[in-house]
C-alpha cells in the first residue's frame, strides 16, 4: 500500500508538470479502440440492450483485467517496478493540465483571436455546435467543461485510485470512456448505450458529491463567493440532466456570481435546459482562468486528502 500512495501522489505531480504531450501514447485512447473494437461486433445483436452490457463486461474486464495482471507481475518482480508502473498509469488517467491547457485555448482566443476561432477551440472540448455559440456563450462552454471535468478527469480518478490503486483508475477510466462513446440517448444507443450511462452515473454518484464539497472549500480558499457556491449547490445541483455534472456545475456558477447552463444546440437540434446560477453580472473570459483556481485547489485538496487517509490506513495496518 505504501508503493499504491506513493504512485498516486508522484501521478499527480507528473500530471501538473508533463500532462499529455501530444502524440505521446494514452492509455484511454487504447480504451477507446478496444470499445470501437467490440461495438463493432456486438452492436449487431438484435437484442441492444444485452448487446451494450456484453459490451460493457468485456471492455471493464480488458480494460481493468490487463493493467492489473501487468501491475501484479511487476509487484513479483520488484516493488520498485510496480510502483513505476503504478506512477505511469496514474499520471495518465488524471486530468488536471490538459483540462487547464485546453481550456486556455479557449481564453486565448477570446482574447486576441476572432469569434470563428474561438469557435474552433471550444469545438475541441464541448458537443455542442460551435457555430450556435456566441462570445457568452463560448465562455460559458468552457467554464462548465472545467467544471464538469474537475470531477469526471480529476476527482474520480483520485477516489477510485484512493479505493484500487492504478487498477481501480483504470476501471473507473474504462467506465468513463464508454459513456463518452457509447453512452447517448439517440437513436443509436439509447438501448445499446444504456448500461454504459448508467453505470458511469453510479460510479460517479460519490466521487461527485464530494469533489462539489471540496470545490466549496476551494471557494473559500480562493476568495470567491463560497456563501453563494453552498447557496446554489443546494438549490440548482439537481436541474442538469445528469444526476452528477449538475454538482459541480452549480458550485462553480455560485462560485462566480454568474449563471451557466440554459439552453444548447447540439446536431443541430436546440435542446431545452435549465439554467444553472443567478445571472448577478455577465460571465468574462477572466472566469475561465478563475474556474482553472478551483480546479486547481480542488485538485490539490482531494489528492492531500487521499494520500493522507492512505497514510493513516497503512500506519494502522502496521502499529495497530
Amino acid at each position: 500500500m505504501i508503493y499504491q500512495t506513493g504512485a498516486l501522489l508522484t501521478g499527480y505531480i507528473l500530471d501538473l508538470i508533463i500532462g499529455d504531450p501530444h502524440g505521446w501514447p494514452h492509455m484511454v485512447i487504447g480504451f477507446g479502440r478496444v470499445i470501437s473494437f467490440m461495438e463493432k461486433r456486438l452492436y449487431p445483436f438484435e437484442n441492444k440492450r444485452a448487446g451494450g452490457t456484453l459490451l460493457w463486461i468485456a471492455v471493464v474486464l480488458i480494460c481493468a483485467g490487463i493493467p492489473g495482471l501487468i501491475l501484479a507481475g511487476a509487484w513479483k518482480i520488484s516493488p520498485w517496478l510496480y510502483y513505476a508502473i503504478s506512477s505511469i498509469v496514474c499520471w495518465q488517467l488524471l486530468a488536471v493540465k490538459s483540462l487547464r491547457v485546453e481550456s486556455f485555448k479557449v481564453y486565448k482566443e477570446l482574447k486576441n483571436g476572432t469569434l470563428e476561432s474561438s469557435r474552433q477551440a471550444i469545438h475541441m472540448i464541448v458537443g455542442r455546435d460551435p457555430e450556435a455559440l456566441d462570445r457568452t456563450g463560448i465562455i460559458k462552454a468552457a467554464v462548465e467543461t472545467v467544471a464538469e471535468n474537475t470531477s469526471d478527469g480529476v476527482a474520480s480518478p483520485l477516489f477510485f485510485m484512493t479505493i484500487g490503486g492504478a487498477t481501480g483508475a483504470c476501471l473507473y477510466k474504462a467506465v468513463n470512456t464508454m459513456d463518452s462513446m457509447i453512452g447517448y440517448k439517440n437513436e443509436r444507443y439509447k438501448d445499446f448505450g444504456r448500461t454504459a450511462a448508467r453505470m458511469d452515473d453510479l460510479f460517479n454518484f460519490l466521487p461527485s458529491r464530494l469533489c462539489a464539497l471540496t470545490m466549496i472549500l476551494s471557494s473559500f480558499i480562493c476568495r470567491l463567493d463560497y456563501k453563494n457556491a453552498y447557496r446554489i449547490w443546494k438549490r440548482d445541483r439537481k436541474k442538469h440532466a445528469s444526476p452528477n455534472a449538475g454538482q459541480t456545475e452549480a458550485v462553480m456558477a455560485g462560485a462566480l456570481d454568474v449563471q451557466l447552463a440554459g439552453n444548447g444546440v447540439y446536431g443541430g437540434r436546440t435542446i431545452k435546459k435549465p439554467h444553472i446560477g443567478d445571472n448577478i453580472r455577465p460571465v468574462t473570459a477572466e472566469d475561465i482562468i478563475t474556474s482553472h483556481r478551483l480546479l486547481n485547489t480542488t485538485s490539490f485538496i482531494m489528492t492531500a486528502a487521499s494520500v493522507a487517509m492512505r497514510s493513516a490506513f497503512i500506519y494502522f495496518l502496521i502499529y495497530m
